[in-house]
C-alpha cells in the first residue's frame, strides 16, 4: 500500500506545508495521470522550438553574409539571445516543479529530461534547451516511448548536441559535389555520434549486443537530419529538415534487419524497431525503478516493469501505474538519497515557496553541483547515491540550508511543519533537535540537513 512518504516524496517532488490529507494516496497518484498540463502557466511564455530555429537560421545566414571581421559580433548577439532563452527556462522549470499539483509527473519529466540529456556546454544548445524540454520532453511523457524517442532524436537541441546536424554520407550527392569542387579539401564526414549515444543511452543500453557495425550503419541512415534552413512563410514552424543530399545511399543493416533506402524514413524505421526491442524494455525498466525505487532495484521488478513495457507496446502511462503499484509493494522506508535538484525543490516546496528567480536557482545547482541542463555528458546526471553523498557534497547542503534558514526561519515553525512535510519517516531524534534548537533558523537548517531530508 502506498503511504504518504512514498507518494509525496519518493514518487513526487516533496510535500508543501498546504498539502490537505489525501485518503486515497494511490487513487492521488494515479488521477496526475489525467490532470497534467505539459504546458502549466510558467512554460506558457517560453519561446518555442520553432522560434528558436528561426532564429538560428537568421543567424547562420548573418554569418555567411557578414565580412569576416563582423561575424564574432554576430555570433555574440545569438548567443545573448540564448542565454536569455535559457535561463527563461531555468525559471519556468523551476517555478513549475514548485507549484505543481502533479509533482509525480513533473518529477517523470525530469527524469526522461536527464535520460534524453543535451547540455549546454555546447554553446549552440544553450538557445534551445528550454524548447527541447517544452517541445521535445513534456507533451510526450505520458504517450508511447517511441514518439518521446523520436522527438528527441529529431529536436535541434539533440542534432546540435550530438553533431548530428552536419553528418554527411560519405558517398552522398553533397560529399560527391565537394570532392569535385574541391579535391584536396576535406569534405564534412559521418558523425556517429547521434546513432552511438542512442543505441547505448536511449535505448538498447551497454552491453546489448549492438556492435560497432551497427552504430556505423545506423549513422548512415540518419545522415540528412538537420535543422531547418531559409523557409518559406509556409514552413516557418518546421524544426527539423531532411537534407536529401547529405543523405548516404542504399539499404542498410541494422542488428541484423535490413531497412530499405527510403530517405529521411530509414532513420525513422529503425528508431520505431528499437523502441520496441527487448532490450530497450529492459534498460527503460532498470533505470525507472532505479529512480522511483531504490539504487539497486530487484531483478524480478526489472522484469515486472520490461513486461509491462513489452505488453503495451511502450504504453508509458500502463507503466507508470505498475511502477506505482510496485512502489507500493515494498516498504516504506526513504530508500533513495535525493540529488541536489530533488534537495533544493523539496526544500523549498516545503517552505512554501512559489516563485524563484532563474539567478537564484542557478546560483544554487551551480553550488550543489547540479546545474539545469548542464550535466556535462550525454550519460546525464547520476542517480545513485555514490554520486551526490560525498563529504563535501554534504556540506554544502548545510551551507545551503542555513542560507535558506537564515532567509525564511523567522517565518517558519519547523517544529510543527517537520511531521507535515516528512510524513511516517521524522525520526524521534531529528524532532527532538529541532524541538531544542536555539533559535527559529536554526531548527529550520535542522530540518533541512536532516538525514531523512536528505532522502526520499
Amino acid at each position: 500500500m502506498i503511504n504518504d512518504s512514498i507518494a509525496r516524496n519518493r514518487l513526487g517532488l516533496g510535500a508543501r506545508p498546504d498539502d490537505q490529507p489525501v485518503a486515497d494516496l494511490l487513487r492521488w497518484l494515479l488521477a496526475q495521470l489525467d490532470d497534467y498540463e505539459p504546458l502549466p502557466v510558467p512554460w506558457r511564455s517560453i519561446e518555442r522550438t520553432s522560434k528558436r530555429a528561426a532564429q538560428w537560421t537568421e543567424q547562420q545566414a548573418a554569418i555567411r553574409n557578414a565580412p569576416e571581421a563582423q561575424r564574432a559580433s554576430v555570433r555574440a548577439d545569438y548567443q545573448r539571445a540564448g542565454r536569455a532563452a535559457y535561463l527563461a527556462g531555468v525559471e519556468a522549470r523551476t517555478n513549475s516543479a514548485l507549484q505543481s499539483s502533479t509533482p509525480f509527473v513533473e518529477r517523470l519529466v525530469h527524469f526522461w529530461a536527464n535520460h534524453f540529456a543535451i547540455s549546454v556546454d555546447k554553446v549552440p544548445v544553450l538557445g534551445f534547451a528550454a524548447s527541447f524540454e517544452a517541445d521535445a520532453i513534456r507533451p510526450h511523457v505520458l504517450g508511447r516511448f517511441e514518439d518521446l524517442l523520436l522527438a528527441t532524436a529529431r529536436h535541434p537541441a539533440m542534432l546540435l548536441y550530438l553533431d548530428q546536424s552536419a553528418s554527411t554520407g560519405p558517398d552522398s550527392v553533397a560529399a560527391r559535389r565537394a570532392s569535385a569542387k574541391a579535391p584536396d579539401r576535406p569534405t564534412r564526414g559521418l558523425n556517429e555520434n547521434l546513432a552511438r549515444e542512442i543505441l547505448e543511452l536511449h535505448t538498447l543500453g551497454v552491453r546489448s549486443g549492438y556492435t560497432q557495425a551497427d552504430v556505423l550503419e545506423f549513422a548512415r541512415a540518419l545522415t540528412g537530419w538537420t535543422l531547418p534552413g531559409q523557409q518559406s512563410l509556409e514552413d516557418a514552424e518546421q524544426t527539423f529538415r531532411f537534407q536529401a543530399n547529405q543523405h548516404e545511399p542504399g539499404v542498410r543493416t541494422v542488428l541484423g534487419r535490413s531497412y530499405a533506402d527510403d530517405g529521411q524514413q530509414q532513420a525513422t524505421a529503425i528508431l520505431r524497431d528499437l523502441a520496441r526491442a527487448p532490450a530497450t524494455a529492459s534498460h527503460i525498466a532498470t533505470k525507472l525503478a532505479r529512480h522511483f525505487i531504490t539504487d539497486d532495484p530487484p531483478p524480478a521488478l526489472v522484469k515486472r516493469l520490461a513486461e509491462r513495457f513489452l505488453q503495451t507496446g511502450g504504453d508509458l502511462p500502463a507503466l507508470y501505474r505498475e511502477l506505482v503499484s510496485a512502489a507500493g509493494d515494498l516498504p516504506p522506508v526513504a530508500a533513495k538519497f535525493k540529488s541536489p535538484w530533488d534537495w533544493t525543490l523539496s526544500g523549498l516546496r516545503a517552505m512554501g515557496v512559489q516563485t524563484v528567480p532563474a539567478a537564484r536557482i542557478q546560483f544554487l545547482m551551480a553550488r550543489l553541483g547540479q546545474p539545469v541542463w548542464r550535466p556535462g555528458s550525454p550519460a546525464g546526471y547520476g542517480d545513485v547515491t555514490a554520486t551526490w553523498a560525498a563529504p563535501d557534497a554534504l556540506l554544502r547542503r548545510v551551507e545551503i540550508a542555513q542560507r535558506l534558514a537564515t532567509e525564511f526561519g523567522n517565518k517558519i515553525d519547523a517544529r510543527a511543519l517537520a511531521p507535515r512535510v516528512l510524513p511516517g519517516t521524522l525520526s524521534g531524534a531529528t524532532a527532538t533537535a529541532i524541538a531544542q534548537a536555539e533559535s527559529p533558523a536554526n531548527a529550520l537548517a535542522l530540518l533541512l540537513a536532516s538525514p531523512e531530508f536528505l532522502r526520499r
